[in-house]
């Protein structure tokens, strides 16, 4: 059948490519494309044979026309590239160029094994008529076995054999006169082909990669061509897709794309997909190397500073605003949290997500814990968690180690991208001065410390090993009482140990009056110490 013939003739050509025979690898791809004028994969086999001949001028036409057809075909975009990277290398650039014309390429002025010109003997795709578009379909009806689709496309990038730079530039001997504002143009066009190739150099920066050398040979990109006229200067290109403002610290995914750092960690939050083509950042979110994009920078920082100045003025702006720790503080609303305990949170909710990174980014390494409330979202006093360490997981949870602070009252809700916020004001225990309502309190204190360690030691082993664990031993008795805003640390540690109502909780965690929590904490051990002895 007439697909099965296309696929022989496909096959041959290749067989025919390999053994260096192109006049007849050419042949066959001329009579598929004959039948099949639209299909792009033909025009990009088709290149790569004139590519593998030496003819780089009529490869890159094949290219460029199979780009035409289909502008994702990423193989033929990697082709392309190649070939400008070794036209527009800034050594040839330097030479001088006789001839104004693409055609001046050895590989468009003589033609070996009668081969025709590429762009006379098949129209482009623009050039065809409505007729012939709907007749001729883009791919065969039985697509043919190896056909590079999609799925195969990022593997056929990473498995393209690139040429040494040196092969590449043997058989370029002439190159276009370009005037400045050519270059430029051409110039721009390359960089964005270029961005897309990175890799992670060891101070963490992203530094770009050229076609033919080694990850050992690898080194910044550095603008030798002159200054672009500003005229070619577009500030849009420049602008991140998610914000629509000037990119700010700008990183590229895997596939291509950039962003501002702070703009797809926010998308990466909800789904690890990119935000334009959906293409899977799995592994990307993984390595949480967000590093930024150094050529982009560096572009902006000298073509775009009064841009960026403003761009960094309202980021520091807003860094401000988050950074505060009295006004729209960051509420998790989750259990209660208590002064020097520890309190480990597993973060999965994608606000959770934001609102533990902005306190890392603002430095501030701070945020509020409260308990949830029917009527309020949450309850009116809470505790200030201090984080240690963050362990972030592959799929973009994390494992947060805080320990408690400063304890607070609510005095204004608020909401910050999906996260409670509130205006706080903090509470300290209100010193006492007489000395014989001093002494009275130390022998109070005494008494019920006392108490506490004959009821954790009278605790079952199982029990007692999983406090340990969890919260830690037991802080020791202090001499001086007052010597904290929050009293005595032991305390808190027990009211955390404690399996006490939540309001029970709330109402100890609200006192400043250490007297009347250790009469309260005094009341709750007796009530547990009747049920050990029974």
């Amino acid at each position: 059948s007439e697909p099965s013939n296309l696929t022989l003739k496909i096959y041959r050509a290749e067989s025919y490519a390999g053994l260096g025979e192109f006049k007849a690898a050419i042949e066959d791809l001329n009579a598929v494309l004959f039948q099949l004028p639209s299909w792009p994969e033909v025009y990009f086999r088709k290149g790569k044979v004139l590519h593998d001949a030496g003819f780089l001028g009529d490869a890159l036409q094949l290219f460029l026309q199979c780009l035409a057809l289909d502008e994702d075909f990423a193989p033929a975009k990697l082709e392309v590239e190649k070939i400008l990277f070794d036209l527009l290398s800034p050594e040839n650039l330097k030479e001088g160029l006789k001839d104004s014309s693409w055609s001046s390429l050895p590989c468009t002025k003589n033609k070996p094994f009668g081969f025709p010109s590429v762009m006379e003997e098949f129209p482009s795709a623009s050039e065809l008529s409505p007729e012939q578009n709907e007749e001729i379909p883009e791919t065969p009806a039985e697509p043919v076995k190896g056909s590079l689709n999609r799925a195969q496309s990022a593997q056929a990038i990473n498995s393209t054999e690139m040429p040494t730079r040196e092969d590449c530039l043997k058989r370029v001997s002439s190159e276009p006169l370009l005037s400045v504002e050519e270059k430029g143009a051409l110039l721009k066009r390359k960089l964005s082909l270029l961005e897309q190739d990175v890799i992670v150099n060891e101070d963490g920066r992203n530094k770009l990669k050229k076609q033919g050398e080694t990850p050992n040979e690898v080194c910044t990109f550095s603008l030798t061509y002159g200054d672009i006229p500003e005229e070619l200067i577009d500030v849009s290109d420049f602008e991140c897709s998610l914000c629509m403002r000037l990119f700010f610290e700008p990183v590229t995914t895997p596939c291509g794309h950039s962003f501002c750092k702070n703009c797809l960690e926010r998308c990466l939050d909800h789904t690890p997909y990119c935000p334009l083509c959906k293409e899977s950042l799995k592994e990307y979110l993984a390595d949480r190397r967000y590093c930024v994009t150094q050529l982009l920078e560096e572009l902006i920082v000298k073509y775009l500073p009064d841009e960026l100045s403003e761009r960094k003025k309202i980021y520091d702006e807003e860094t401000a605003e988050l950074s505060h720790l009295t006004k729209n503080v960051p509420i998790f609303v989750c259990t209660i949290a208590y002064p020097t305990v520890p309190c480990p949170l597993h973060v999965f909710e994608p606000r959770y997500r934001l609102m533990i990174r902005r306190s890392i980014q603002t430095g501030t390494k701070q945020f509020g814990m409260c308990v949830s409330d029917k009527q309020n979202g949450f309850a009116d006093y809470g505790c200030m968690l201090q984080i240690r360490n963050v362990h972030f997981l592959p799929d973009g949870r994390s494992v947060v180690d805080t320990v408690g602070g400063k304890r607070f009252k609510v005095l204004k809700r608020g909401m910050k991208d999906g996260y409670c916020t509130a205006d706080i004001e903090y509470l300290e225990d209100v010193k006492v001065e007489n000395e014989d309502e001093l002494e009275s309190l130390r022998q109070l204190h005494n008494l019920v410390y006392s108490q506490a360690c004959s009821w954790f030691q009278n605790l079952r082993d199982r029990f007692r090993s999983q406090i340990l664990q969890h919260f830690g031993s037991m802080p020791r008795r202090e001499e001086n009482l007052q010597a904290t805003p929050n009293g005595p640390a032991w305390c808190w540690w027990l009211l955390a140990v404690l399996p006490v109502d939540p309001r029970y909780q709330l109402s100890v965690l609200s006192m400043k009056s250490l007297k009347e929590r250790l009469t309260k904490i005094q009341h709750i051990l007796t009530y547990f110490s009747r049920d050990q002895s029974k």
